[in-house]
């Protein structure tokens, strides 16, 4: 990448914001720069490369000899013409997505391409909702809510038993879609593409969607996004806009981050096919036993740009603070770091650039960016240098942030042409989703880190609806709080959840690391007590103040929803599952640690 982000002035956008104040002490965020023209349709951008740089690697997956089965841009675009002459012979619903069950692998992409090549929409759907559990409720419900006319299951072992149970409950009631897995899927690949293919092709427009992507259903049945092509091509217009590196520098990333989720699906996914990147599929994962495949795939792929969440970063680390050779391998050609998903504790910034340091001179640049399944997903960039975690950056050409006094913080809504318009069969709760002026209310809050100074970033401020009041009726900054504690919990603490609501006193569950478990327990009880006193030394009053942590021996579970595919802690969904453990650490007790100083 030649040393893009150092040695070039122009391969970032200078950091820039229009204010304009509101009555009642809001106001509004936008960019001085219009948003570019962009493309019509995803397709374009596949047709663009695979005629521009044919021979060029897009996506490679490990093969069943450990080696690379690669793809280049001239071969994607050939197997994406079959397979989507393959929907036409089948003879489809074009009303009807198409639903992919499968983790991310290069036939989940020819598939997903090709069904947005017809004008056609797909949908991939967590594999959790099959992997990880025997109740399939949840997945069956979603399946009716998306009535698809083709399942595609990667792996009939893994998503057979749901599958086939909803087609046999829907059988009685309704006309049951084909199933993908149950045939070989190189049977769909035996195709001769027609002029039929781009005659669908043409006749896309911005307006018609692309995707369905499901939102997290942490409190309650996920709903349906509807993602428009004008939506997702006119985000990556604006993230290049940023971000000009990205059409003079083609990315190569290693990436695990679930298609099935916006920040991997669209805004990673999009944007190494956007300019002609190749996108190496990661089978690992940041749990433990799949963390070690990312560790090794880093280290072979030697990726330029690594995009990851901070549980992602916090696995990580120990391999790299414990191997230089490996820091070094996986380091070597990497110029930056982008977190999302969940805010970024400043202990593990520091604990990279003290990697970084060790093995080369050129610091990284680390960048981050704030949205959700709703804006497809990018609303707000980091364009610039910065030295702390917490700054989302400034709104991306188009973009207008509006935000509004609500209970003690500044409500972020959002308006621009990256904005979904609908949640898909559900018009009661997309009215309910904007604003009169056409704002989607998205329920966090942000504020400025220099009321003087708009420019110089917006700052991530919790969930509005997440923050709750002490006995006292002091509102607790839940967001804020949780990234304090896990820094002063450092390097012992993967993540931590807020209790108190209601209480005179804040309180933490404790999720150790993995390395820490296996510590003596006094000395990690110990660790915590010192990481509690140096949260109350801090100050901040009540507030800000945890005075009690309970350790929690049993990891968050992703099959109750606990944390993630994308490695992010549900903080409802633990406090409403571990209601034993809340309650036992709000009575005291043996096991409830209390602020100590280190001897």
């Amino acid at each position: 990448m030649d040393l893009m982000l150092f040695d070039d002035a122009a391969a970032l956008a200078p950091p820039r914001v229009l204010r304009e104040d509101l009555p009642g002490g809001g106001f509004i965020l936008r960019s001085p720069e219009p948003l570019q023209p962009f493309v019509r349709c995803i397709g374009e951008w596949l047709e663009h490369w695979a005629q521009t740089t044919p021979d060029a690697v897009f996506l490679a997956e490990r093969d069943a000899t450990g080696g690379w089965r690669q793809l280049t841009y001239r071969q994607t675009r050939d197997a994406v013409g079959r397979l989507a002459q393959a929907q036409l012979d089948l003879n489809l619903p074009a009303d009807k997505p198409v639903v992919i069950l499968s983790d991310n692998s290069v036939d989940h992409a020819l598939l997903m391409l090709a069904t947005m090549h017809l004008g056609r929409v797909a949908c991939t759907v967590s594999s959790a909702y099959c992997r990880l559990t025997k109740d399939f409720a949840k997945i069956h419900a979603i399946l009716d809510a998306l009535d698809p006319g083709l399942i595609f299951a990667s792996d009939p072992g893994v998503y057979g038993p749901a599958v086939q149970s909803w087609r046999a409950a829907r059988a009685e009631r309704a006309a049951v879609p084909a199933v993908l897995g149950a045939q070989p899927f190189a049977a769909l690949l035996d195709r001769e593409e027609t002029p039929a293919v781009m005659t669908a092709f043409a006749a896309i427009r911005p307006e018609w969607p692309a995707k369905y992507l499901l939102t997290s259903g942490s409190t309650g049945m996920p709903k349906v996004v509807v993602n428009s092509h004008r939506m997702l091509c006119a985000n990556q217009k604006q993230i290049a806009q940023a971000w000009p590196f990205l059409t003079r520098h083609q990315l190569r990333l290693l990436d695990w981050l679930p298609w099935s989720h916006t920040f991997g699906g669209n805004h990673n996914f999009h944007m190494v096919l956007a300019h002609g990147g190749s996108l190496w599929v990661d089978e690992g994962r940041p749990v433990p036993g799949l963390i070690e495949k990312t560790v090794a795939n880093l280290r072979d792929v030697r990726p330029n740009f690594h995009f990851n969440v901070p549980r992602g970063f916090d696995m990580l680390l120990p391999y790299l603070e414990a191997d230089e050779q490996l820091a070094r391998d996986v380091i070597e050609n990497l110029e930056g770091v982008f977190y999302a998903g969940a805010a970024l504790p400043q202990s593990l910034w520091a604990r990279l650039e003290a990697v970084v340091a060790k093995v080369r001179n050129r610091p990284l640049w680390f960048t981050s960016s704030w949205g959700a399944t709703e804006t497809a997903p990018a609303v707000t960039s980091v364009h610039w240098r910065i030295d702390r975690a917490g700054c989302i950056g400034l709104p991306l050409p188009g973009v207008e942030l509006k935000l509004l006094p609500n209970g003690g913080k500044l409500e972020i809504r959002v308006r621009g042409p990256n904005i979904f318009s609908e949640y898909r069969h559900a018009p009661e709760v997309t009215a309910q989703a904007f604003d009169a002026d056409g704002f989607y209310c998205i329920g966090d809050a942000a504020k400025l880190l220099d009321e003087t100074r708009p420019e110089r970033g917006i700052l991530f401020d919790g969930r509005v609806a997440e923050d709750f009041k002490l006995m006292s009726g002091t509102w607790v900054s839940v967001g804020t709080l949780r990234v304090r504690a896990v820094s002063a919990l450092a390097p012992h603490v993967a993540d931590v959840v807020v209790t108190g609501h209601g209480r005179e006193e804040i309180g933490l569950l404790v999720f150790p690391t993995p390395q820490a478990r296996a510590l003596p327990r006094a000395e990690l009880e110990a660790h915590l007590r010192a990481g509690l006193h140096a949260l109350q030394a801090e100050g901040g009053g009540s507030s800000q103040t945890p005075t009690r942590a309970l350790i929690l021996d049993e990891p968050p579970s992703v099959d109750a929803g606990e944390i993630t595919d994308k490695g992010y802690i549900n903080q409802r969904a633990v406090l409403a599952r571990r209601a034993e453990a809340v309650e036992r650490l709000e009575r005291g007790g043996a096991d409830v640690l209390r602020p100590q100083p280190r001897d």
